[in-house]
C-alpha cells in the first residue's frame, strides 16, 4: 500500500500553524472574549454574580445623561492634553541631549542612557506613594521647597484642592523622561530614531554651517516624526485606560475633580455592583480608542505620502 506523499509547502505551512496555534488561542482567550463577553453584558443589568435582566442599549443611553461620565470625560481631555505636552517635550529634549553627548562622547551618552532608563526598575506603586509624600500639604516636599526658596504663599494642599489636584496628577513624574506612564519609552524611541539617522546629514549640515537649532528644525525633527506620532497615540491610550494614579492618590477626589472613565468603571463594578453598566463603559472606552488608532494610522500615512 503507498503512503501519500505530504507537498513540502503544505507541510512547512502545518508546522507554521501549529507553532502559532498556542498564542492565537491565548489572545483569543486572554484579549478577544474579554471584550466579546464585556460587549454581551453591557446589553444587560447585571451585578456580575446573577444571571442579570436583558436592557438593551438602555445602559448606553445612561451615559449620556449620567452627569459622572460628563465630569470625567472633562477631566480625561485635560489630564491627555497635559501627558501630550509633557510626554512630546521633554523625553525628545533629553533624546537628543543624550544622542548629541554620545555623538561626543561615546561612554558619556551610554551611562546618560542608562541612568535615564533606571527608574524602570522602581514599581509604579513605590513611585505613586513617593509622590503622595512630595504632594503632602505638611511635612511634604514640595513645599518644604517652596518654604525656603521663600514662597510659603504657594504652599497648598496640592491633591486636596479643586483647584490643583488635576494638574498634580497630570504633573506626576518630573521631570518627565523617565518613571510615570510612557516617558521613559519615549524617549527611547526617539533615540533610537535620532540614532538611525545617516552621519552623512550632519556631516552635510555642519559643512553648510547649520547650527543646532536649524539641524534640529531641518533635519532631526521631521525624521523623528514617526517615532513621535506613535508616542503621542501610545500616551493617549495608556492616558485614557489609567486609573491607578488617581485611585492611590486621591479616590477621584475632592469632589469629582480628578474623577476619570477608568476609575468611574472601576467603582460602578466593584463598588456599587454595576458589572453590567460597567461594561458600557469600557465599550465607550475601547470605541474610542479603536477609534483614535486608525486616525492616527491614516495621518502617518497620509503624512509619509506627502
Amino acid at each position: 500500500m503507498r503512503t501519500r506523499k505530504v507537498p513540502l509547502a503544505s507541510a512547512r505551512g502545518i508546522a507554521a500553524l501549529a507553532l502559532v496555534l498556542p498564542a492565537i488561542l491565548a489572545l483569543a482567550l486572554f484579549r478577544y472574549y474579554p471584550v466579546a463577553s464585556a460587549a454581551w453584558h453591557s446589553l444587560f443589568a447585571w451585578n456580575g454574580f446573577t444571571t442579570g435582566r436583558f436592557v438593551g442599549l438602555a445602559n448606553y443611553r445612561q451615559l449620556f445623561r449620567d452627569p459622572l461620565v460628563s465630569t470625567a470625560a472633562a477631566n480625561i481631555a485635560w489630564y491627555v492634553a497635559i501627558r501630550l505636552v509633557l510626554n512630546l517635550a521633554f523625553p525628545l529634549a533629553a533624546a537628543v541631549l543624550v544622542f548629541h553627548a554620545g555623538t561626543v562622547r561615546p561612554r558619556a551618552g551610554r551611562a546618560y542612557q542608562a541612568l535615564l532608563t533606571m527608574p524602570f526598575a522602581v514599581p509604579l506603586m513605590v513611585v505613586l506613594l513617593l509622590w503622595k509624600f512630595i504632594y503632602s500639604p505638611g511635612d511634604g516636599l514640595l513645599n518644604a521647597v517652596l518654604r525656603v526658596l521663600g514662597l510659603a504663599g504657594l504652599t497648598r494642599d496640592w491633591l486636596g484642592s479643586f483647584d490643583t489636584s488635576l494638574y498634580a496628577i497630570a504633573g506626576l513624574g518630573f521631570p518627565w523622561v523617565t518613571g510615570i506612564g510612557i516617558a521613559g519609552f519615549g524617549m527611547l524611541l526617539c533615540l533610537g530614531g535620532l540614532q538611525a539617522i545617516p552621519a552623512e546629514l550632519f556631516d552635510a549640515a555642519a559643512v553648510d554651517g547649520v547650527r543646532a537649532v536649524g539641524r534640529f528644525r531641518h533635519i532631526e525633527l521631521p525624521l523623528v516624526a514617526g517615532q513621535l506620532r506613535l508616542i503621542a497615540l501610545l500616551t493617549v491610550i495608556n492616558t485614557l485606560q489609567s486609573y491607578v494614579p488617581v485611585m492611590v492618590l486621591t479616590m477621584g477626589g475632592p469632589g469629582t475633580s480628578t474623577m476619570v472613565p477608568g476609575l468611574y468603571l472601576y467603582q460602578n463594578a466593584f463598588s456599587y455592583d454595576r458589572f453590567g453598566y460597567a461594561c458600557a463603559i469600557g465599550m465607550a472606552m475601547a470605541a474610542l480608542l479603536a477609534a483614535l488608532a486608525f486616525f492616527q494610522a491614516r495621518a502617518g500615512r497620509l503624512a509619509e505620502a506627502a
